[in-house]
């Protein structure tokens, strides 16, 4: 069949794009590539004029989440616009403060925890809420989540327990929708990404570069990978899926007994007089993964706030802490 996915001439909706990076990005791109039409949501006006030379003319909407009733202000201003009836909502968006580096869990701050849930987890129930009447019948809403809930990186912190309410509410968003509509909410569990977000968590590279390994394909997923399968859940293809999470990986899940790891884990420490030349190499590693991890200044570093992409915001790079450390 020509058109599978049969998403032309639809209506979409994302959040979440910081830059051509995020995942938001790259889910945008692919859906108008299969003729949709994709409206962006994006956290402030500065994020807004730095996507126009990109997008183009391209229907870009300012929405500050945090902000209690931003998303019913931009709902109403779609609707009017003549936008409505939305096929689906991509909810790609995080936030976690870093600035002070990573702590013990129990050290997380209560005005840390309370904004990054406001921001990264309960925004779409806000968001499922406010544009409720402007859904189609069967329209389908994704979320960016990780790809496993049971770890406890220390890195990560307490956006982890963030994540895990993030995929319950999506679970509860369709019982609750299935009253009265088809409406289906999904979450992608993503494996790590090389995205601006990711720059933001500390000791990410490391991270990510362990986990590559942890894969079958000693490759860590891509985010066009990931868009790929937003875009098939977007899809009534998909319409027998609803409340769930589909784990994007590439296998790092499934491979915590890789020979390759067992091996390396087992053999003997670095004899102190070779200890410095190691450490060497290791530095020239760490700046070439570095330069593959982070293309572009913007995600070099995490932001003087310690927040990923606009204020951590519009990532949805939240997807991207490995599923396996």
């Amino acid at each position: 069949m020509a058109d599978f996915l049969q998403l032309s001439g639809k209506t979409f909706l994302v959040f979440g794009v910081a830059n051509r990076k995020s995942v938001g990005w790259f889910v945008g791109k692919s859906l108008e590539g299969q003729g949709a039409r994709v409206l962006y949501s994006v956290r402030s006006e500065v994020r807004r004029k730095s996507l126009e030379p990109q997008l183009g003319a391209k229907n870009i909407f300012v929405c500050d989440v945090e902000h209690e009733g931003a998303v019913e202000r931009l709902a109403a201003e779609i609707a009017a616009a003549g936008h409505a009836p939305l096929q689906g909502i991509v909810h790609s968006i995080a936030f976690a403060n870093y600035s002070e580096g990573p702590k013990p869990f129990h050290e997380t701050r209560r005005q840390d925890f309370l904004q990054s849930t406001a921001v990264s987890a309960f925004s779409v129930v806000e968001i499922a809420r406010a544009f409720k009447p402007h859904l189609a019948p069967n329209a389908s809403v994704v979320t960016i989540g990780i790809s496993s809930l049971l770890v406890t990186p220390d890195n990560y912190g307490y956006m982890g327990p963030i994540k895990a309410a993030l995929e319950s509410a999506i679970r509860f968003l369709a019982k609750s929708f299935s009253a009265d509509t088809e409406v289906r909410f999904n979450a992608i569990g993503a494996g790590p990404l090389k995205t601006s977000a990711s720059a933001g968590i500390p000791g990410y590279i490391e991270s990510y570069l362990f986990a590559e390994k942890l894969t079958f394909r000693k490759r860590n997923v891509q985010t066009q990978e990931v868009a790929n399968a937003v875009l098939f859940l977007l899809s009534d293809r998909s319409s027998g899926i609803n409340g769930a999470t589909l784990v994007v990986d590439a296998g790092l899940g499934s491979n915590y007994f890789d020979q390759e790891i067992i091996r390396l884990s087992m053999r003997p420490p670095v004899p102190p007089a070779s200890a410095a030349s190691a450490a060497k190499m290791s530095g020239v590693r760490r700046q070439r993964s570095e330069a593959a991890v982070a293309e572009d200044p913007s995600s070099q570093a995490p932001s003087s706030a310690g927040r990923s992409g606009d204020r951590g915001q519009e990532t949805g790079d939240s997807a991207e802490y490995p599923s396996s450390k």
